[in-house]
């Protein structure tokens, strides 16, 4: 077992040679073909998820572990399926952006397309079994299985056809947003909330802005490839604004979910992102520079790390101020006031 890999799995994209993939384990194989560094932000929504419902006293610890590791076998899956439809479609060819920056196990030439899709498929069936489970734990709920089916065809067709017609950011917004967290709180607490759905955008329009910032990076390669994201259709500078914006929103989304009493004034901890915003903000005003800026880690990734940190800086406080939200609640000279 080689822990240091597994570690250095979760936090990067590895860059790996043939004879040190042949000495891996497996699980250091699945981490990197999965690219299990970003598997982070499907765990929060998870967690915010399972917060909601404890909030609201439908909190099943079994269910949530479940709703878990389903959830991020099924983002996991994503990612491997997405590697192997642009490779049998030929986008990886000629030194394309993503063989630049780490490794790409099946464009690398360190798996066959059969491991390639084995990995798939294992990983694929463990998201299946879980999301029947919690279809036998919540007695067939007809809901539950549209939820199932919204999540499988997310996972099959996000790569094609949907980033290809400017469809694969709407798609990670729906996603990471009202299907993960809206979904999984109606998995737990058996009810559909709106105001949690417009509660889970703030964290939702964080994580568009990760793939947008990864769009906007290889804005000129997708072109070419004649890959449509929502940064080639709307242009580079739109885009970046367009990824400030939904910087910005989610500051007064919660202010507003605080004004309606939605969230307890607690949740205001997410304000304490401001200093990382302020930091990042500026490198999205200006074009992304032709060549490397000294000390810039990750190289040609750029716009993607700024907006990854951000959002898990953001992230982070939003479950830690829901989680405080939850505990304040249970006081007892608070709970008729927050009703």
């Amino acid at each position: 077992m080689n822990f240091a890999m597994w570690k250095k799995a979760l936090n990067v994209i590895p860059d790996v040679s043939k004879e040190e993939w042949d000495r891996l384990d497996v699980i250091s194989k699945w981490l990197i073909s999965t690219r299990a560094a970003v598997l982070v932000m499907t765990f929060i929504s998870a967690s915010l998820a399972g917060l909601f419902a404890w909030r609201d006293g439908a909190f099943n610890f079994g269910a949530w572990l479940a709703l878990v590791f389903g959830l991020i076998m099924a983002h996991a899956s994503n990612n491997i399926f997405n590697d192997y439809t642009d490779f049998v479609r030929g986008v990886d060819k000629d030194n394309y952006y993503r063989n630049i920056y780490g490794t790409q196990p099946l464009a690398n030439g360190l798996m066959t397309k059969r491991q390639h899709l084995t990995y798939f498929a294992v990983t694929g069936l463990l998201a299946l079994a879980a999301g029947l489970y919690l279809i036998f734990v919540n007695s067939n709920d007809p809901l539950i299985w549209i939820l199932l089916a919204s999540g499988a065809f997310f996972v099959l067709f996000y790569t094609w056809p949907l980033k290809y017609i400017a469809l694969g950011e709407v798609a990670v917004l729906l996603v990471w947003g009202p299907l993960m967290i809206g979904g999984g709180y109606y998995v737990l607490a058996h009810q559909w909330n709106w105001n949690v759905v417009l509660a889970c955008l703030p964290y939702a329009l964080g994580v568009t802005t990760v793939i947008f910032g990864k769009h906007i990076d290889k804005l000129d390669k997708d072109k070419v490839k004649r890959i449509h994201t929502l940064p080639v259709v709307i242009g580079e500078k739109a885009s970046r604004f367009t990824v400030l914006a939904m910087m910005v929103i989610p500051y007064f989304l919660t202010i507003y979910l605080i004004a309606i009493k939605f969230f307890t004034p607690v949740m205001a901890i997410v304000f304490l992102a401001i200093p990382q915003f302020l930091r990042v903000y500026p490198v999205f005003l200006k074009p992304k520079p032709e060549t490397q800026p000294e000390g810039q880690p990750g190289w040609p990734l750029y716009f993607v790390g700024y907006a990854f940190y951000n959002n898990r800086k953001f992230g982070m406080l939003f479950m830690i101020g829901l989680l405080l939200d939850i505990l304040l609640r249970l006081l007892p000279f608070t709970q008729n006031f927050w009703r």
